[in-house]
């Protein structure tokens, strides 16, 4: 009788061993979404999941009306309740989400979109702050032509004339009308760098970009165009093409940045360097900046997808010499209101800045990562300032090197 008694306790606690490692096993295999974020923007809409493994799905797409469908697996759907309600009436392409348990183990995620799409879906590895991603890309399927891409982004990007501009032509014939891309760098998700109170780059220069294409709007004969206009992340090398298709006369991107140091200040301009950098500094400087597709993601998978930024490294000698120029008023302009942490202008090897039929620049607004920029970097007025220095310099050098006359729209590439 003691024999079978214990004989029974051993089965039980067997069973409930067992029990146990595979209701362990079981949480173990379910994945954690830490987040999900939405990223709408004029040229694509993006979701990202952030989990805490690498997930396995499948996708594919439904017609009338048009559906994008993701099955994830080891995902619960009330993971991602809130998916649904990142949706924007804004969002160019996307109408809404649904997620529901579509078998044992697997969640659909449905969404229903404005437009016919052509997905790229893709994971990243752990990269920064974030965990595995994967990542759904829907871009339109019907592309414009360049003539009509052109003319979309500068309706969209100028807005409304400022009160008494006249239109260039009623300005004279003898001038034509400048464009300066402005680049705001980093977004969506590629946050920057972060300084000690928690501010974001991208949110900092975007606020100055905006302010200075608010500067430049206003003088005679020139407009800006912003290459980011919102939260939402461009691959560096279609910042550079969205400029070339702009016509650009000059592109200026716009950081700041942070140092291993934070006593690391000052404002700096930088051009490209064909060979070395001109410190060590802006060496490592350029590497972190040309690390900004590996964080904000950017589908490698694809073909050709860096290859424009190939044909642009062929002939730059002479815009690089203009890019020092414009380089040196912007600096001057610059000292008048921060310290400059240069007093020349730096070369490095900066992908943003190869393109080669327009002068460019990347401006360090300030170091983020210093506790006193980083509250000057937040505050309006200081904004101001740096838009205006900015819009001063960029109007004093096309002051003394005006541009040639061409076509209004420029080819495809």
């Amino acid at each position: 009788m003691f024999a079978a008694a214990g004989y029974m306790r051993f089965w039980r606690a067997i069973l409930g061993l067992a029990l146990l490692l595979g209701w362990s096993f079981a949480a173990a295999s379910t994945l954690v979404v830490k987040a999900s974020r939405v990223w709408p923007s004029p040229e694509y809409s993006r979701i990202t999941l952030e989990l805490s493994d690498v997930p396995s799905f499948r996708h594919f797409q439904l017609k009338n009306p048009e559906r994008f469908v993701l099955d994830i697996e080891r995902v619960e759907p009330e993971a991602l309740a809130d998916l649904a309600g990142k949706i924007t009436a804004q969002d160019a392409y996307v109408a809404g989400v649904r997620v529901a348990r579509n078998r044992p183990g697997v969640t659909r995620i449905v969404i229903d979109l404005k437009t016919e799409v052509r997905p790229q879906v893709f994971t990243l590895r752990p990269m920064g702050d974030y965990a595995h991603r994967l990542v759904i890309d829907l871009y339109p399927t019907q592309t414009q032509s360049i003539e009509q891409q052109v003319e979309a982004a500068i309706a969209r990007a100028e807005g409304p004339k400022p009160e008494g501009r006249k239109p260039a032509e009623a300005r004279g014939s003898m001038m034509r009308l400048i464009t300066v891309a402005i680049d705001a760098g980093h977004g969506g998700e590629d946050p920057g760098a972060i300084g000690a109170r928690g501010t974001r780059e991208k949110d900092v220069t975007l606020a100055i970009a905006r302010r200075l294409k608010a500067q430049i709007d206003r003088m005679d004969n020139m407009r800006a165009v912003l290459i980011r206009d919102g939260d939402y992340f461009i691959p560096l090398h279609e910042r550079v093409n969205k400029a070339r298709r702009l016509q650009a006369d000059l592109f200026v991107s716009i950081h700041a940045d942070a140092f291993l140091k934070p006593t690391a200040r000052g404002s700096s301009v930088f051009a490209l360097s064909e060979h070395g950098a001109t410190s060590a500094a802006a060496r490592w400087l350029a590497k972190r900046e040309n690390e900004a597709d590996l964080i904000g993601g950017v589908n490698l998978n694809v073909k050709d997808a860096y290859l424009k930024q190939t044909l642009l490294d062929l002939a730059q000698t002479a815009t690089i010499a203009d890019s020092l120029k414009v380089g040196r008023a912007v600096l001057e302009e610059l000292g008048g209101i921060n310290t400059l942490h240069k007093p020349q202008v730096e070369q490095a090897g900066f992908a943003v800045l190869k393109a080669p039929d327009i002068p460019s620049i990347l401006v360090e607004t300030a170091f983020i990562s210093n506790p006193e920029e980083e509250a000057k970097l937040k505050d309006e007025a200081y904004q101001d300032k740096m838009a205006a220095a900015l819009a001063n310099g960029i109007k004093r050098y096309f002051d003394r090197n005006p541009p040639l006359a061409r076509n209004r729209v420029a080819q495809n590439f």
